[in-house]
């Protein structure tokens, strides 16, 4: 029974810090309950999805982040744009201290 309790605290801490950073609370809701020591490490390793620069596709128009390769609408395979092309994704720390 104790163990049960420590694995659900590990999988809740692990969910609140991957939504805190943009990410799914379920899905690490399941893997902090799989991997109770190793999602934990993992989900505060992970990096945060909104501070991540964006650009456009220029086939379809859809925002995508900049690591991405091949547009997920389209299919269009993307290279590197002009720098001026890309905006820098929205960082939560900035809009959440206003």
């Amino acid at each position: 029974m104790a163990f049960l309790v420590i694995v659900l605290c590990f999988a809740l801490a692990t969910a609140f810090i991957a939504r805190g950073k943009g990410q799914s609370f379920w899905l690490w809701f399941f893997i902090g309950g799989c991997a109770p020591g190793l999602g934990l490490i993992a989900v505060i390793l992970s990096r945060r999805e909104q501070g991540e620069p964006e650009r456009r596709c220029p086939n379809c128009g859809k925002t995508l982040k900049l690591y991405v390769q091949v547009c997920t609408r389209c299919g269009m395979d993307l290279y590197l744009p002009d720098p001026s092309e890309v905006r820098q994704g929205a960082d939560i720390r900035a809009t959440q201290t206003r």
